[in-house]
C-alpha cells in the first residue's frame, strides 16, 4: 500500500523542469525519495480517507457532523507527526545551521518545500496547513530576528514545541497591507502597548506565538513593524471562525492593551512591510504546489471512479465526454506542476522571482479549482457526500485562490512585471 502511495506522490511534481535542469540539477534525488517516504509514512488523521480509492463514496460511512472542539486536537496531532518525521526542516530555518558572518540560517530550498506541500495536500490539507504555518509564522524571525529570538524560537518551531502563526490580515486590510490599523504605541519605558484586531488567522487559539504586524507610524508603507508575540501575553484573546473548510483552525485575534518589550520587535521599526512581502514572496509558489497536490488527488480519484461506475450499460470512461474531461484535467494538472517547479527552481538558483512566482500561484490555484469541480461533476451525487474525498477537496481548495495574494492581485503583479520590463 505504501509503495503504491509513494508512486502517486512521486508523480505530482517533477524533480525539475527540463529548462531548469542545468542550473538546478535534479533536486537531489535521494533526498527527494526520503521526503516522499516521510510523507507516505505519516499516520492517518481523523476523517482522512485511505490513500487510493477503494469503496465507492456512496458505500462509505458518512462523516460525522463537524465538532469544532476536535479541530485543535487534530491539528496538534498533525503537527506532532510532522515534527517527528523531520519534515518541518523544509519550511522552518534551522538556527543551529547558521551560515556566513551574519549568523543567519541558511536559505530554505523552495523546491523541497513545494515537493512536501504537494505531497501533504494530496494526503490531507490539514497536514499541509500545519506544515506551512510553521514556516509562515517563523520566517520573519529567521530573516531579521535578534540572535536571542532565533536561538529561543526557531528550534522550538522546528521541533513542533512552539506552534506558529502569522497575524497579518485585518477586517480592513487584506490585499492592501497599507490599510493595517493595529497600533503599537511606545509605552514610555522602551516597550510597546498594542491594540487592534486581526482576522482569518490560521492557528488562532492554537498558536503559542504570533508574528504580528502593527503600525508604529502613520506612513502607509514605512510605518509597519513586526513583533514576536507570545499567545499567553495578557490582553490577547482569540475567537474561532467557521469556514467552508471546517477542519481548519482559524479565527480572530483581539489585542487590548497588550504590552511587549522592545526585545519582542523583529528587525527595525518600519521594516514590517518589507518583512511581510518578503515572507509572502518566498512562500507564494508553495501555495501553487498545495493546489497541484489537491488537483492530482482529485484526478486520481476520478480515474478510478469513471472506470468503475457503470451507466447505460458501460463504464463512464467509455463515453467520449468523460474522456475529453479527464484529458483536460490531466493536462491542466501537468501544466500547473511544471509552472510551480519552474518558479521554485528559479528561486533556489537565484533567478528572478517575478513573474514566475505569481504565475505559478495564479495558474495552479485556478486550475485546481476547475479540476476539482470537474471531478465532482464526474462523481455525480456521490461527490457531494460530506466527508468524501472529493467533497472535502471541493471545500478545501477554494481558499487557495484568496490567501497569500488573491488571483486578481497575482494578475496585477504579473502585468506590472511585464510592463516594467518592456518599459
Amino acid at each position: 500500500m505504501e509503495s503504491a502511495l509513494l508512486k502517486r506522490l512521486d508523480a505530482i511534481l517533477p524533480a525539475a523542469p527540463a529548462r531548469d535542469a542545468d542550473a538546478a540539477g535534479t533536486h537531489e534525488l535521494p533526498r527527494r525519495a526520503m521526503l516522499l517516504r516521510a510523507v507516505a509514512a505519516l499516520p492517518e488523521l481523523p476523517g482522512e480517507q485511505p490513500q487510493g480509492p477503494s469503496d465507492p463514496p456512496e458505500h462509505r460511512a458518512a462523516a460525522a457532523p463537524h465538532d469544532p472542539s476536535s479541530v485543535h486536537s487534530a491539528a496538534a496531532r498533525a503537527l506532532r507527526a510532522l515534527a517527528q518525521a523531520g519534515l518541518l526542516s523544509e519550511c522552518v530555518a534551522d538556527a543551529a545551521a547558521a551560515s556566513g558572518e551574519s549568523g543567519r540560517p541558511a536559505p530554505l530550498s523552495l523546491r523541497a518545500m513545494c515537493l512536501v506541500r504537494a505531497a501533504l495536500s494530496y494526503r490531507s490539507p490539514l497536514y499541509d496547513l500545519m506544515f506551512v504555518m510553521q514556516g509562515l509564522g517563523s520566517y520573519a524571525v529567521a530573516l531579521c530576528g535578534s540572535a536571542e529570538q532565533r536561538r529561543s524560537y526557531l528550534p522550538a518551531v522546528l521541533q513542533g514545541d512552539a506552534v506558529a502563526a502569522l497575524a497579518l490580515t485585518e477586517p480592513e486590510a487584506g490585499s492592501d497591507l497599507a490599510g493595517i490599523r493595529t497600533r503599537a504605541r511606545p509605552d514610555g519605558a522602551g516597550g510597546y502597548v498594542i491594540d487592534g484586531e486581526k482576522t482569518f488567522i490560521s492557528n488562532a487559539g492554537l498558536a503559542t506565538h504570533y508574528v504580528l504586524y502593527a503600525r508604529t507610524d502613520d506612513h502607509p508603507k514605512k510605518g509597519l513593524t513586526a513583533f514576536l508575540l507570545p499567545a499567553a501575553t495578557p490582553g490577547v484573546r482569540t475567537e474561532p471562525l467557521a469556514l467552508l473548510c471546517d477542519d481548519h483552525p482559524i479565527g480572530r485575534v483581539i489585542l487590548e492593551g497588550v504590552r511587549l518589550p522592545e526585545s519582542a520587535r523583529i528587525g527595525q521599526p518600519g521594516q514590517g512591510m518589507t518583512l511581510a512581502l518578503g515572507t509572502l514572496e518566498v512562500f507564494r509558489p508553495s501555495v501553487g504546489a498545495a493546489a497541484v497536490g489537491m488537483a492530482r488527488r482529485a484526478l486520481d480519484e476520478t480515474l478510478v471512479r469513471v472506470q468503475a461506475r457503470v451507466q447505460f450499460g458501460q463504464p463512464l470512461a467509455a463515453f467520449q465526454a468523460t474522456q475529453l474531461a479527464v484529458a483536460e484535467m490531466a493536462t491542466e494538472c501537468e501544466a500547473a506542476a511544471l509552472l510551480v517547479a519552474h518558479a521554485a527552481a528559479l528561486h533556489d538558483t537565484g533567478g528572478p522571482a517575478m513573474p514566475a512566482s505569481a504565475m505559478a500561484k495564479l495558474f495552479a490555484t485556478e486550475a485546481a479549482q476547475r479540476i476539482i469541480d470537474r471531478a465532482l461533476q464526474l462523481h455525480g451525487g456521490s461527490g457531494l457526500i460530506r466527508g468524501s474525498v472529493i467533497e472535502r477537496l471541493y471545500r478545501d481548495v477554494r481558499a487557495l485562490r484568496i490567501y497569500e495574494g488573491t488571483s486578481e492581485i497575482q494578475k496585477l503583479v504579473i502585468a506590472r512585471s511585464l510592463l516594467t520590463a518592456k518599459g
